[in-house]
């Protein structure tokens, strides 16, 4: 089963500047959520996905498009009691 991303922008048509919005989708019975960001160039971001999808994490096709941030940045509103963990990797330019 794909878990389909739930991007959505608010920014109007032509208009860049509206930050990307992150939605909840609905939850499914005994399971829960864990939404997956990956921030970086589209080759970091695309390697990172094909290495997940190596370690039979995640299907490559279980991904969103690649969306380019906006100016503004991007909003996430998270659930009364969810957390946040960030971790910052390096990975060698070719």
């Amino acid at each position: 089963m794909l878990c389909l991303p739930y991007l959505l922008s608010s920014a109007r048509q032509g208009e860049a500047t509206s930050p990307l919005i992150l939605a909840k989708p609905p939850a499914q019975l005994g399971r829960e959520q864990l939404r997956h960001i990956i921030i970086g160039s589209p080759e970091g971001v695309r390697g990172a996905i094909n290495h997940l999808h190596l370690l039979n994490y995640a299907e490559q096709l279980q991904w969103s498009k690649l969306f380019t941030i906006p100016e503004s940045g991007i909003v996430i509103t998270p659930e009364q009691g969810e957390v946040f963990s960030y971790l910052l990797r390096y990975r060698q330019l070719r």
